[in-house]
């Protein structure tokens, strides 16, 4: 990959986290693929910074989870096996659905509904725009993460956010256009529906199906299929 194509490193306020921004948006924005070999000496030569600094870098994607060690300790992508990709998912339904249950159970189901619908709006104007893949994804996950968010449980939120960016590298990744569908505002708008109406038993069945249906549509073969290391 070319210099070019990290984020400027114009927009942080140290070396480190300048390099933690431009490889985090590298990396979610697919334009270092998941297995990818992550050369310190490159990749300080391409920012100008020292390889401590990049060294640094790496560490925190690792914790972040988007950066996992491969062979003689070489640093990589994360590349997920479709059966990680589908616990990814359970743990993500496990979470929202509890998110919706306190959303529901809460006085403030009302307002949380229509923030909800606020992020619909986004999430379609971003495809009605033909914003690229990169926003796409932020505009969907963004929906989520309000879902998450409006629930007040800052655990739960903390522990979504720790799903997040192995989530934007699968979606990044996935091949096809069924992907493009999953996120769309009308696969999503059924659970705002169910918190406007205070259906909690609809909510999670609607929730259920979602994460079913966004699975299928990125590619993930079936419970069972042969897989390879």
């Amino acid at each position: 990959m070319s210099g070019q194509a990290l984020y400027s490193l114009t927009r942080s306020t140290t070396l480190r986290e300048r390099a933690l921004v431009a490889l985090r948006t590298a990396i979610i924005t697919g334009q270092y693929r998941p297995g990818d070999h992550l050369g310190e000496v490159e990749i300080a030569e391409h920012l100008s910074v020292s390889r401590g600094t990049v060294r640094e870098a790496l560490r925190h994607l690792q914790q972040e989870g988007l950066v996992t060690p491969g062979a003689r300790g070489m640093l990589r992508v994360s590349q997920l096996t479709p059966t990680e990709v589908r616990e990814l998912f359970q743990v993500r339904e496990a979470l929202e659905g509890l998110a919706l249950a306190q959303i529901i159970a809460s006085p403030r189901r009302k307002e949380a509904a229509d923030a909800l619908r606020q992020a619909l709006r986004k999430l379609q104007d971003a495809f009605a725009s033909g914003a690229d893949l990169a926003k796409k994804v932020e505009a969907d996950l963004g929906f989520h993460l309000l879902l998450c968010e409006q629930s007040g449980n800052s655990v739960l939120l903390k522990t979504w956010r720790q799903l997040e960016g192995p989530m934007r590298v699968v979606i990044m990744s996935a091949a096809g256009e069924g992907r493009e569908s999953a996120m769309s505002a009308s696969a999503h708008e059924p659970i705002a529906d169910a918190i406007t109406r205070g259906d909690a038993a609809a909510a999670q069945e609607i929730l259920h199906a979602h994460m079913r249906s966004a699975i299928e549509r990125l590619g993930i073969e079936p419970e069972g299929a042969r897989e390879t290391a």
